[in-house]
């Protein structure tokens, strides 16, 4: 089983290795090209959502990023139904990557994780307030959020409320994300034949900054009660 592992993993490192050294080597915009089949996804409408959705899962099961597709769902689809599909996506997302973790890969979950050291003081912190550390954390840009899918399904943190947990705190960056991406959307759009007025850019930028500015004050007051949680090492 451990070879087995590692060459499925040497062949998906081998093929993303491929595929971005073909995308570079004709030259392809990635991010002009991701755009695009996005529109092309939005255009499908409630079928063409319902992809974005799985695509989304896919990506975030597969330790894949997931913020140019958060910003690209803001960009085509504006910024609430662009945060309705991601906010869904990334917690589906999130809660099949953590039962993988506890159940599908434990053993390889556990090797890959060694590398993370501060998930160790996090461990035994969980034991004594799961909803509350997974709700820090996600809202905590300290913690990556992929290895955190999987690094909870080892932890003995209830499945429920790991989920809703995890929603809750994802909710200020997906936010953020979305916004972000409906503004460059709207700039993408700007041949079209109304341009928006000085007043409708200012709220605009109004409501990204004040996004902006609740969502890092989230993350500080969760880094310093991150610290208050976890053992003294």
């Amino acid at each position: 089983m451990k070879h087995i592992s590692h060459r499925k993993l040497f062949a998906v490192t081998v093929l993303l290795v491929l595929g971005v050294g073909l995308l570079y080597a004709t030259g392809l915009d990635v991010r002009a090209t991701l755009h695009n089949r996005l529109t092309q996804i939005a255009e499908l409408g409630a079928v063409g959502a319902v992809f974005f959705v799985v695509l989304y899962i896919g990506a975030t099961v597969a330790f894949l990023p997931g913020s140019i597709l958060t910003l690209g769902a803001g960009a085509v689809y504006g910024l609430f139904q662009g945060f309705i599909l991601v906010s869904f996506a990334s917690t589906v997302g999130a809660a099949l990557a953590f039962l993988v973790g506890r159940y599908a890969a434990r053993s390889l979950v556990e090797r890959l994780l060694t590398r993370y050291q501060s998930l160790g003081a996090l461990d035994a912190a969980v034991a004594q307030n799961g909803f509350l550390l997974v709700l820090l954390t996600r809202l905590s840009p300290v913690f990556p959020f992929n290895v955190l899918n999987y690094f909870y399904g080892l932890t003995n943190v209830g499945f429920w409320t790991y989920v809703s947990a995890s929603w809750i705190g994802m909710v200020p960056g997906t936010l953020l994300y979305v916004y972000l991406g409906s503004i460059a959307g709207t700039l993408a759009r700007t041949d079209a034949p109304r341009e928006r007025t000085t007043i409708e850019w200012v709220f605009y930028l109004l409501g990204l900054a004040a996004t902006a500015v609740v969502t890092i004050y989230s993350a500080n007051l969760a880094r310093r009660a991150i610290r208050t949680q976890l053992p003294e090492q």
